[in-house]
């Protein structure tokens, strides 16, 4: 066995890796940019080497700099994680030159699959379903577009290299081909240093299912079930269960099978996932085939009992895996979320800052895999997922109710995060009835998530915690301890009479013709309610800035005034604060890099016109126009970093 592994990544997956490592008894070293000079990952390490300046290009993609720290700290063996090098058969080959063992497939292997084009004609050739599409590099767009009508639209612009969300764009006429080819290229290149692309056919109402394969250097293959990731946004997994709600036993056992055979074909050793797109009759297709751990491999852990990166670090070390096919039976049910720094309320972009507050949730089945702490900064230069919450129950409803609690009770302060938006998809009917499908967020939430506009059982609680909380902020402000007060609670342009009633850590709340009961501890300052309410469990943060509530509970978030009667009848006498109007201006959504501007002074744009692409955390971000005019002014150059709401263009708006 190893005594000492590099771990050539950062975030999360690093220090996943490292927990497992440690367990073990194997020494770990880190790597780390100028930007993840105090990274968790770093603190977690037993060394760690710096290897470049912040943008990945020139540190975690940065091959040379890697061996040389694997070299110079005399690690044995290297793990790479998921993302950066991960898939790079060049990298896999440095290694090996440098006498230093991949944790991970033969080199052969990597080269083989982590092309998504070559993977496509091996699989074709070993018999796997294959879904229809151009096997074969674009070069460019107008190359894309004669492919694409020749396929017949809709079609999936995608990287060869890389995967997680990155390099693909949906196409559905020949301007978003275009449009799509330049992005996707961008963003492979950024993310993974190789821009070619490729096209195939867009499966009508697509599920995402993957099957986790593993084998040894001992001529043995197994498969441990199935993954459903249909839940994605922009093509990036957002939640992921397993077992998945929709296959059946035959199917399974067929995925299962092309899997192993695919694995087999390749000569493939270590972890990995076969990726299948499956449409509402359960036929499927083979995707791709990814060389490497998965993000979404704790859900396939929790129902399984064991440890992938265990595995792997076993299989690099030579020794055969423990168990046979027959062996492995799976356990329950597992749900896992993905918690992303980003805005839900201005189209889910990026969101940078500092972790003021940071307080993961803790429970019965509950685990989270992240690489932050409190304090820790969040940077522009890499993906913004924060960590992966999962949960693991007897049952899939006793998963997604553990996990939906969780979510419930997760605070995080400093900057903006999906957590609301993620309570929302799990209480969502199409969810909890299993009916998904890749384009469930886009037709259930669209490009925005303001919050679920509160109503029924959810919209009690947050009224009823709202003015609990309220009352006995009230009672310890004022000393003369009152018991019983009459509330008004405003909220999202509406308002409520509550009544509420203190008895110890109990409150009587009459609102809306109900009168029940609150149970459970709350002082002032504490963020998390955990109760019941009218006898049910129940987890709701409240938190007071500026004398608003801000209240969540079920994936709906309000921001409400909780007033006294009398405070609120003078309330309602004042004049509305006017808003500022800011419709002459293009506002930048997000920190980020101006990588194109499509307009210059004076020109004259319609509506939906691109005008300027700003990337942010290695995503790219077309800006366009909203109304028809004429630019006044452009307020920035290529290259400027800007900042959230900072002016990009302005509009003349001379009749």
């Amino acid at each position: 066995m190893f005594k000492k592994i590099l771990v050539a990544n950062r975030g999360e997956i690093a220090c996943r890796i490292m927990r497992t490592a440690r367990a073990m008894g194997i020494k770990t070293v880190a790597v780390f940019s100028e930007a993840d000079a105090e990274g968790k990952h770093v603190l977690e390490a037993d060394e760690a080497v710096a290897i470049g300046p912040s943008p990945p290009s020139r540190s975690y993609l940065d091959i040379a700099a890697v061996v040389a720290a694997v070299k110079a700290t005399g690690a044995e063996a290297v793990h790479p994680g998921f993302g950066f090098l991960s898939e790079n058969a060049t990298f896999a080959k440095a290694l090996d030159d440098a006498g230093v063992v991949f944790i991970g497939p033969p080199t052969a292997a990597v080269a083989a699959m982590g092309d998504k084009v070559e993977s496509k004609k091996l699989a074709k050739a070993a018999g796997i379903n294959v879904i229809p599409g151009h096997i074969g590099i674009v070069k460019d767009g107008d190359e894309a577009v004669a492919i694409a009508r020749s396929i017949g639209y809709p079609v999936m612009i995608k990287a060869s290299a890389g995967g997680g969300g990155k390099g693909m764009r949906i196409a559905r006429d020949d301007d978003e081909c275009r449009d799509g080819f330049r992005g996707a290229a961008n963003e492979a290149r950024n993310s993974f240093g190789d821009d070619r692309l490729f096209l195939e056919r867009f499966v009508d109402k697509p599920r995402h299912i993957e099957i986790q394969v593993l084998a040894d250097a001992h001529g043995n293959t197994v498969h441990l079930g199935e993954r459903e990731c249909s839940i994605q946004r922009r093509h990036q997994k957002v939640i992921e269960e397993a077992p998945s709600p929709f296959l059946d036993a035959k199917t399974r056992a067929a995925m299962g099978a092309q899997a192993v055979t695919l694995a087999r074909a390749v000569g493939y050793r270590s972890a990995g996932t076969v990726e299948f797109i499956v449409d509402g009759e359960r036929n499927f297709y083979f995707l791709e085939m990814n060389t490497r751990l998965q993000v979404e491999h704790p859900v396939t852990e929790l129902i399984m009992g064991l440890d992938l990166v265990e595995l792997m670090i076993r299989i690099a070390a030579g020794e055969p895996l423990p168990f046979k096919q027959a062996q492995i039976k799976a356990k329950g049910w597992a749900v896992e979320a993905r918690v992303y720094a980003e805005d839900p309320e201005r189209g889910f972009l990026p969101s940078t800052g500092r972790l003021v507050r940071y307080r993961p949730p803790v429970g019965e089945g509950i685990r989270i895999d992240d690489g932050v702490y409190e304090g820790a900064e969040i940077s522009s230069f890499y993906d913004p997922m924060i960590g992966k919450l999962c949960a693991h129950g007897a049952t899939r409803a006793e998963a997604i109710g553990r996990l939906a609690e969780a979510i419930d009770g997760f605070v995080i302060r400093g900057l903006s995060h999906n957590l609301p938006f993620l309570g929302a998809v799990l209480r969502h009917p199409r969810f909890a009835a299993g009916d998904l499908d890749t384009l469930f967020i886009e037709q259930e939430f669209g490009r925005t998530f303001q919050g679920n506009q509160p109503s029924g059982a959810i919209e009690d609680v947050l009224l009823a915690v709202g003015a609990m909380v309220q009352a006995r902020l009230a009672r310890r402000e004022s000393g003369r301890g009152e018991a019983f007060g009459s509330w008004v609670v405003r909220y999202e342009g509406r308002s409520a009479d509550v009544d509420v009633e203190l008895d110890g850590d109990r409150a009587r709340v009459w609102s809306k013709g109900r009168d029940v009961v609150l149970d459970g501890p709350w002082t002032a300052g504490q963020t998390v309610f955990r109760g019941t309410y009218d006898g049910q469990p129940v987890v709701v943060q409240a938190e007071r800035s500026d004398g608003t509530w801000r209240i969540v509970h079920g994936g709906a978030v309000i921001r409400a005034k909780v007033l006294s009667r009398r405070a609120a009848e003078l309330l309602a006498r004042m004049p509305p604060k006017a808003v500022a109007d800011t419709s002459r201006f293009l506002l930048s959504p997000m920190p980020g890099l101006v990588v194109a501007l499509h307009v210059a002074d004076g020109d004259v744009v319609k509506v939906g016109q691109p005008l300027a692409v700003i990337d942010a955390m290695k995503m790219e971000n077309v800006l366009r126009a909203e109304r028809d005019g004429r630019i006044a002014k452009v307020r920035v150059p290529v290259g400027a970093s800007l900042a959230v709401d900072q002016v990009i263009l302005e509009f003349d708006d001379t009749p």
